[in-house]
């Protein structure tokens, strides 16, 4: 049985991770619980990537008013913990004159949020700011602040940053109840032993309905949403320069066609009801986001497909809104459910909201004097000039040794990435995109088994892809 804690914090995604980080600032004893090995792998891994400013949430609702504050946030957390952050704006398309109708409502809305840099255009400006769009595009609203980000990046950081700052994090680790006395969680139990908090914060993404219900509060329900993604190659990674919307429906901001900070292009999502475990692509759900894209770049090639992904999303039906306040039914829990788009632009927001509400509640929060905010990522060799390549070489010669020739990857880099926490082919790709390149970890996945085993002091066989029983190596090998 752990000392008591001050906060537990169930989910380890981007919204979990930013409490976390935001809690590391006071005189607290903190942990994060996260059921994956590592922290960024639910819905935080498979979205669009996307800094909405806030044009398009419901005025009046709080993930309005935590999308425009998230959103002016971001420039300064991303530099703070050397995280990618890029503005290039976003155009919202109509296909017809009438569509200009809801891009003035849409930029109505906008204003009503705080939202400004917003312009409706037609098409001769339009064609200049996109030339590959097709011809049948009539306008559309430009949003001249939109940024792109690595959401798994940020997140890592967000624990590296938070875990130098006093916090622990216990992974591979699944909450299953709650120990209740008098209207309070007197512990947490888990599939590796018990916990005792006096405060538990459920950041637990789809599964947060499902952990309210271990305390006997059904407030909220979540409806898990499933959305499929297409990545494409590099060499296309310019085919559009802006994040490119439809006009939104009620339910969706629709089907995106984008580059990625790190050169790629990324096509999706669509929109499926399904269960909380299904991240599977379909033939049908892929043929379907690629029509949609080549109805606005009809020059998408198709044969520069290099993977295919889907994540889930965790809509809240009833309220449609974030549902981010204090259980009904314990006194010691804060609910954080509910967290879909625009969750990864509100993050930086909610934490301080949660901080907050924390405060309400008549929790001392004394700022640490010695609190860190600046993190540094791993020296990314590809991104290096010759003269910073050289001189890093200088310094450690597993730099000058590449394992991951898509990416350009070092050893130096993957030796970094487990001294950080890595101890999966995962953990590896997401801190060095080592097997995120063209053939997918077809030319380093077996390089990089036995150099993960060697600096595990682990069997090959105990290697695994994202924890649990993802193992890459059957049988026994030579020693």
């Amino acid at each position: 049985m752990d000392k008591e804690l001050d906060v537990v914090i169930i989910g380890g995604g981007i919204v979990g991770t930013a409490i976390a980080r935001e809690l590391s600032r006071y005189q607290l004893r903190v942990a994060l619980v996260e059921k994956e090995a590592d922290v960024g792998w639910g819905t935080t891994k498979a979205n669009s990537a996307v800094v909405h400013t806030g044009y398009d949430p419901k005025p009046g609702t709080l993930m309005a008013k935590l999308n425009v504050q998230g959103a002016r946030l971001f420039p300064s957390i991303c530099e703070e913990l050397d995280v990618p952050y890029k503005k290039l704006g976003s155009l919202v398309l109509t296909p017809n004159e009438e569509g200009f109708r809801e891009l003035e409502e849409l930029k109505e809305r906008g204003k009503i949020n705080g939202v400004t840099n917003l312009e409706i255009i037609t098409q001769e400006k339009l064609f200049e700011l996109e030339p590959n769009l097709s011809r049948d595009i009539k306008g559309a609203l430009w949003i001249k602040d939109t940024a792109i980000t690595s959401p798994v990046e940020l997140t890592i950081a967000l624990r590296e940053n938070a875990e130098r700052n006093g916090v622990r994090f216990i992974l591979d680790t699944t909450v299953t109840g709650f120990e209740l006395e008098d209207r309070k969680i007197k512990s947490i139990r888990t599939d590796k032993g018990f916990l005792k908090a006096n405060w538990i914060i459920n950041a637990a993404g789809v599964y947060s309905d499902d952990v309210a219900r271990f305390a006997g509060d059904e407030s909220f329900s979540i409806t898990p949403v499933k959305g499929e993604y297409a990545l494409f190659d590099k060499e296309i990674g310019n085919l559009v320069n802006h994040v490119i919307f439809p006009l939104p429906t009620e339910t969706t901001k629709g089907i995106l066609v984008l580059p990625t900070v790190d050169g790629n292009l990324l096509v999706g999502p669509n929109e499926h009801t399904t269960s909380k475990d299904d991240t599977n692509v379909t033939e049908e759900g892929l043929r379907g986001i690629i029509s949609f894209a080549k109805g606005e770049v009809p020059n998408l090639p198709l044969s520069m497909l290099i993977t295919v992904f889907a994540g889930l999303r965790a809509k809240e039906l009833n309220r449609k809104d974030f549902v981010i306040e204090p259980s009904p039914v314990v006194e010691n829990l804060i609910n954080v459910g509910g967290i879909q788009s625009p969750g990864l632009s509100s993050a930086p927001a909610i934490a301080l909201y949660v901080i907050e509400i924390l405060k309400d509640k008549g929790v001392e929060l004394v700022k640490k004097r010695d609190f860190i905010p600046e993190r540094k990522a791993i020296p990314r060799f590809a991104n290096l000039s010759w003269e910073e390549r050289t001189r890093l070489i200088a310094q450690d010669s597993n730099y000058g040794e590449i394992i991951c020739r898509c990416e350009h990857v070092t050893v130096g880099e993957i030796i970094e990435a487990v001294r950080r926490g890595a101890n999966t082919l995962d953990g590896i790709k997401f801190r060095t995109r080592a097997g995120s390149g063209r053939c997918q970890g077809g030319f380093c996945g077996p390089r990089l088994i036995p150099l993960l085993s060697q600096l595990l002091e682990v069997p090959p066989e105990e290697i695994t892809k994202k924890g649990k029983e993802s193992r890459l190596v059957i049988g026994e090998t030579k020693r």
